[in-house]
């Protein structure tokens, strides 16, 4: 079927969503006017000759389609992405308690392999964000949840641990890109009075990630029929384990080549009126399915200045090309610290801090602290001698610590539920606050326990409160930066807090041992801290995407 725009009788034909069929840059005429549709796609009377249509803004195009079964199709498979970078993240923490035996790891060495795959996000996080500003949100998806599934099934084969801290950093890299630009990706399908609600959504996947992780953990780690023999490599069950977590990144990066447009907020900015329209058009055909409407004729607000300057690029030498690619790689950060930006920029920049250093400093060591209280206890009060690398030690399997890191990633249940039933009630700015506030009690509280159910318990509300913050975080994140910066802002401060959860991860290896006092009490402070910066941020609930 063509897709191409014809001289004479104008049309545009759908190619089927669901095929993998999409439109890209050059199959359709470069040329800015009005697109006309045929009386037999549009069934709406008027003559392929007739007046211009009218032209209407985004969010009014976004009214027209209606809501529906794309966006419900959209959820399920950004949420796969959204889990599957869960996944591999949290797996690690899983690891752990089997696999410094193997590899003979002291806290150092496993405060170093938590924070590898933060160090490449921390690298991805920038470049993959630029990059779907500029080249596109489903492009950079597709590439670097591919990465991210690739290297993360690698990793599983590393003999040595240098080998896997390398694979678990390249793997790190693809999930960088992942995380910031599929929730600018999902947003820019959303129209804005459920934009609040179908973000936090798809924020939720990340519990669904989460519970997935622990629940493999659980099955396949104390398993010995998972223990294999392949010559030099001892393939043990958390191998196994590895090699599955990668798995949702690898679909993840399928389902989106297959199914998914291109974002229409983002064609539209870059002066892409007729494909954008396509897009547009193909929501519209799945919400209003069975309905007998027929799509309206309709021209587009588009941005001709990215288009320009993309022209521009081509005729520049290559030379001007990469200074003109530093410039503007650059340019974004600039543009985010300046003017009226300027003050919500630097208090997000010190809440990913925050929140990054504190979730992950402690919640990549929740497994490990739990395989070292089995015998009872506080999580600081039994860890001032270091564990034995033999593996009596870990052989067999604490069966337990599996079932406790599960029901710790089901008490993220509670708090996608609150979410989502007051994200637009009570709105991103004051959950946000209140959240970290009560994280930051939790956390103090697991320091003063003395018995691991307490901790347990405690455990399980950091983790329901906490991901009521990271639910805030996505949907203010998305909601305060004009399409042009969204992605790469939320990959810049992704980028950041990655700094922030290597250095957490780190900390926790060097003091976990002699002081865990220390960083318990630091992560106590730093939430406290994040939770009075909200404060400042101002309120977006069901304000318009710029």
């Amino acid at each position: 079927m063509s897709r191409h725009m014809r001289s004479g009788d104008v049309e545009l034909r759908r190619p089927l969503l669901l095929t993998g069929d999409h439109l890209e840059p050059n199959e359709l005429d470069s040329d800015e006017g009005e697109i006309i549709f045929d009386r037999s796609s549009s069934n709406n009377g008027h003559e392929a000759s007739g007046s211009a249509p009218r032209r209407i803004s985004y969010e009014e195009a976004m009214e027209e389609t209606g809501f529906g079964l794309f966006h419900w199709l959209l959820l399920v498979i950004c949420g796969w992405a959204n889990a599957s970078d869960a996944v591999e993240i949290l797996c690690v923490s899983f690891l752990l308690p089997t696999a410094r035996c193997d590899l003979l790891l002291s806290s150092s060495d496993m405060g170093l392999l938590t924070a590898s795959i933060f160090l490449g996000m921390m690298v991805g996080g920038y470049v993959w964000g630029y990059l779907a500003d500029q080249r596109g949100r489903r492009r950079v998806l597709v590439v670097s949840l591919t990465v991210n599934g690739v290297f993360g099934v690698l990793s599983s084969l590393a003999p040595w641990f240098w080998l896997l801290l390398l694979l678990r950093f390249i793997s790190g890299i693809g999930v960088g890109g992942s995380i910031p630009v599929v929730f600018s990706y999902f947003s820019e399908f959303m129209p804005r009075r459920r934009r609040g609600t179908m973000i936090s959504a798809l924020a939720t996947f990340w519990m669904a990630g989460n519970i997935l992780a622990a629940g493999l953990a659980w099955l396949v780690i104390p398993r010995t029929w998972a223990h294999i023999s392949l010559g030099t490599l001892d393939f043990q069950s958390w191998r196994l384990f590895v090699a599955l977590c990668s798995l949702p990144g690898l679909t993840s990066a399928l389902l989106f080549r297959l199914l998914m447009p291109e974002s229409p907020k983002f064609l539209m900015e870059a002066d892409r009126e007729k494909e954008a329209i396509h897009v547009f058009r193909l929501m519209f055909e799945m919400n209003m399915r069975g309905k007998g409407k027929s799509f309206p004729e309709f021209g587009l607000c588009t941005n001709s200045k990215q288009k320009r300057d993309m022209e521009d690029k081509r005729w520049a030498s290559r030379r001007e090309q990469l200074a003109s690619i530093l410039k503007k790689g650059l340019a974004p950060i600039k543009q985010m610290f300046h003017d009226s930006l300027k003050t919500r920029s630097f208090a997000l920049l010190i809440i990913f801090y925050c929140i990054s250093f504190g979730y992950y400093g402690l919640w990549m060591w929740f497994p490990e602290l739990f395989s070292r209280i089995e015998e009872g206890g506080s999580p600081c009060g039994n860890v001032s001698v270091p564990y034995s690398l033999h593996n009596n030690s870990c052989y067999p399997v604490k069966t337990a610590v599996y079932k406790e890191g599960f029901a710790i990633a089901v008490s993220n249940l509670p708090g996608n539920i609150f979410t989502i039933l007051m994200m637009d009630r009570v709105g991103g700015k004051s959950l946000l606050s209140g959240s970290l506030v009560v994280s930051s009690l939790s956390v103090f509280l697991i320091y003063m326990v003395q018995t691991k159910t307490q901790s347990l318990i405690l455990s399980c509300v950091f983790s329901c409160v906490s991901v009521i913050t990271w639910n805030a975080l996505d949907v203010v994140g998305t909601e305060l930066y004009p399409t042009q910066l969204r992605s790469t802002a939320l990959g810049f401060f992704t980028g950041m807090g990655r700094v922030a959860a290597i250095m957490g991860n780190i900390v926790f290896g060097k003091l976990v041992d002699t002081n865990c006092a220390v960083p318990v009490l630091l992560v106590s402070a730093l939430l406290l801290t994040g939770g009075l910066v909200a404060l400042l941020l101002p309120q977006t609930r069901q304000t318009e995407l710029t």
